[in-house]
């Protein structure tokens, strides 16, 4: 099996000095990544019904996702406050919503009822020449407090030549103490709510200047649902072409993932719809068991590059990615 080329053997293709050192520092309730004194991205948590990395900062400082509904900017649209940015969540976990916020219903009482996924602890915080990481243990909790699941984040960023930068995005999903399903839903999984320029419809509803393109070839509107190894969302922000591709890494159970690409700036890969997506499909088709005390592994690399999808190499840069070979993935049992 050919799996993905580790983020610091892409590194070592250029040139040492190129890279900035990366700093993090922890305050309360969020953490923050800085390279050279300018601001990469924050790690929230506490403040939401689950954590996210808010805002991306990417080439030349463009900001990359929307700010709503972490600060009020003009212009955006206030739909789904769920959408924080980048996130991992899905929204049927053992009969439970993980990807709402009761905000998100407003006054209506949601069909689904609605979880939270908490911060328990850090698993590693820490800055480098190269990159940063920080490593996150959570809890996905129930409404009536039981635990079915809890998961392990590990987000690594390092900025390449031309400010570009690259995330390698990881999550470990472990199973508690009884069986878990992953729901047949397209309300999920490891998400990014571009910035509002960036759209393929613009907040004016109205054709955006925004634009999307996969691995097989689909565009646009013709993304959504379908499979592929890669999505990039690119249009401009201050003026500035740039763009977001998300890698599903080919070691990810069910690769290539589905996507819940939309006109108006959401970007997921979700690996647990088959029925929402695709009409042709049996009821549950997508769901997922994880058994008692068993975990599995979703990784992603995210490039904030600068231009188009064509302009950034990124299918030859998906070949590179996933050119590798390394352990093969296996589902195992969560330690004690």
């Amino acid at each position: 099996m050919r799996l993905p080329i580790p983020l610091f053997t892409a590194l070592a293709v250029f040139t040492v000095p190129a890279f900035a050192a990366v700093e993090v520092k922890q305050e309360d309730g969020k953490v923050t990544l800085t390279a050279d004194g300018k601001l990469l991205t924050e790690y929230h948590y506490g403040d939401a019904s689950h954590t996210y990395f808010w805002p991306l900062i990417g080439p030349g400082g463009a900001r990359m996702t929307r700010d709503w509904p972490m600060m009020e900017t003009p212009g955006e649209d206030h739909d789904h406050p769920h959408h924080r940015s980048l996130w991992f969540a899905h929204g049927l976990v053992n009969g439970v919503d993980f990807w709402s916020e009761a905000a998100s219903h407003g006054d209506k009482v949601p069909k689904i009822p609605v979880g939270r996924i908490e911060h328990e602890k850090f698993e590693k915080v820490e800055g480098g020449d190269f990159a940063g990481t920080i490593s996150a243990r959570l809890k996905w909790v129930a409404p009536d407090g039981a635990v079915p699941l809890r998961s392990v984040q590990t987000f690594t960023e390092a900025v390449a030549p031309g400010e570009e930068r690259i995330i390698d995005f990881t999550v470990k999903l472990e199973a508690q103490d009884k069986d878990v399903v992953f729901g047949d839903t397209k309300e999920g999984t490891m998400a990014i709510r571009i910035a509002e320029s960036m759209r393929l419809l613009g907040t004016d509803k109205k054709p955006g200047a925004g634009k999307i393109a996969d691995a097989a070839g689909d565009v646009d509107g013709k993304v959504w649902g379908k499979k592929a190894a890669w999505v990039d969302y690119s249009g401009p922000v201050g003026g500035k072409a740039v763009g977001i591709a998300i890698f599903d890494s080919p070691e990810n159970p069910r690769h290539p993932t589905r996507w819940h690409a939309r006109d108006y700036g959401l970007f997921a890969a979700n690996p647990f719809c088959e029925r929402e997506m695709d009409g042709t499909q049996p009821k549950g088709a997508g769901d997922f068991k994880l058994a008692a005390g068993q975990s599995v592994t979703f990784s992603y690399r995210i490039i904030l590059h600068e231009g188009d999808a064509v302009q950034a190499k990124i299918a030859e840069r998906f070949a590179a990615y996933s050119a590798a070979k390394l352990p093969p993935p296996s589902f195992q049992k969560t330690p004690p």
